[in-house]
């Protein structure tokens, strides 16, 4: 008798444990998360600045830095367009520079006040 009263104590425990291991466990996957992000927005920026550099390099002297911006933001989505810069610049070598804001948990809704830098150069294209 004495036995089985005891192991009746111990019912719910595992659930017990598992409420008490849930906000740890939400936690990590927030900043996991987050992290995702801000490795996404180190990608677009660098994709962002290739893509500007590659319309600019081609565009003719005076067009240069609307091609480059506008090649530069047609692939990023609204949200990540929001809050993006870019400048281009150089003569025989050409830069592009795309700074893209860091969102917080969802793109478009709250960023962080930390921009990720993307940069890219090319030569200019030789016209005959």
């Amino acid at each position: 008798m004495r036995r089985r009263g005891r192991l009746r104590g111990d019912r719910g425990q595992v659930a017990v444990e598992f409420l008490g291991m849930t906000p740890t466990i939400v936690l990590t996957l927030v900043l996991m998360w987050q992290c995702v992000l801000v490795g996404y927005a180190f990608t677009l920026a660098g994709n962002a600045a290739d893509e500007g550099v590659r319309a600019a390099t081609a565009a003719p002297r005076g067009a240069r830095q609307g091609a480059c911006s506008d090649a530069a933001l047609r692939d990023l989505s609204g949200a990540w367009r929001d809050g993006a810069s870019v400048s281009c610049g150089g003569n025989g070598f050409v830069t592009a520079d795309v700074k893209l804001k860091v969102p917080v948990l969802f793109p478009g809704f709250i960023d962080f006040p930390v921009t990720v830098p993307g940069h890219a150069g090319a030569v200019e294209e030789v016209k005959d």
